[in-house]
C-alpha cells in the first residue's frame, strides 16, 4: 500500500499519513528516532527508495527515522491489515502442519473436499483472497485445535480478560 502524503502535527505530537484505504495517525513516540521540541522536524518526504510504502523525516540534529505503512497500519489495528496478518500466521502454520503430517497432500486434499489449485492457493503466503473460513478448515483437516482468545489491548477491563 502505498502512502498518498504525509504531514506532521506537533500539537498531536503525530505523523498523519494519507493513504487509499484512508487516513492513519501515527505517535512520535512509536519511532526510533523522536522528535521533540528541543530536536524538531526540518523536513519529511515520501521515501522513492522504500517504494513509496513509507517515509522519512529529518530532525533539526541531521538525524533521520523512515515510518513503514505496515507500522501505522498495525498500531490503528486496521482491519484490512490484521485480517491479512492472521491469514499469514495461519498459512504459515498449516505449512508447517502439512510438512510434519503422516497424511499425504492428496489425502489432505481429499478430506478437505477441495481440488490440488485450491489446496496450494491455500498454502500460499501472498494470497491473501483466500477466506479465514478455508484456512480453519485446512487446519482442523490437519487435526489443530484453534482457540480464539479475546482481550483487551494493554489490561483489562473490569478486572476481567474474558472474551465477551
Amino acid at each position: 500500500m502505498k502512502i498518498a502524503s504525509v504531514s506532521y502535527n506537533n500539537h498531536k505530537h503525530a505523523f498523519m499519513l494519507s493513504t487509499d484505504s484512508g487516513d492513519l495517525t501515527f505517535p512520535y513516540s512509536k519511532t526510533e528516532v523522536v522528535p521533540t521540541a528541543e530536536d524538531p522536524i526540518q523536513a519529511i518526504w515520501i521515501d522513492d527508495e522504500l517504494g513509496g510504502e513509507a517515509f522519512t523525516y529529518r530532525l533539526a540534529s541531521g538525524r533521520e527515522g523512515s515510518v513503514h505503512v505496515e507500522q501505522a497500519l498495525e498500531y490503528n489495528r486496521d482491519p484490512e491489515y490484521m485480517r491479512a496478518f492472521l491469514l499469514y500466521r495461519l498459512t504459515i502454520e498449516a505449512q508447517r502442519r502439512v510438512a510434519d503430517s503422516p497424511s499425504t497432500k492428496r489425502e489432505i486434499i481429499r478430506r478437505l473436499g477441495t481440488s490440488p489449485a485450491q489446496f496450494y492457493r491455500l498454502l500460499d503466503q501472498t494470497n491473501y483472497r483466500k477466506s479465514v473460513d478455508k484456512m480453519l478448515a485446512l487446519l482442523h483437516v490437519l487435526d489443530c485445535e484453534i482457540d480464539l482468545t479475546v482481550r483487551a489491548v494493554g489490561g483489562t477491563i473490569g478486572g476481567s480478560d474474558r472474551a465477551r
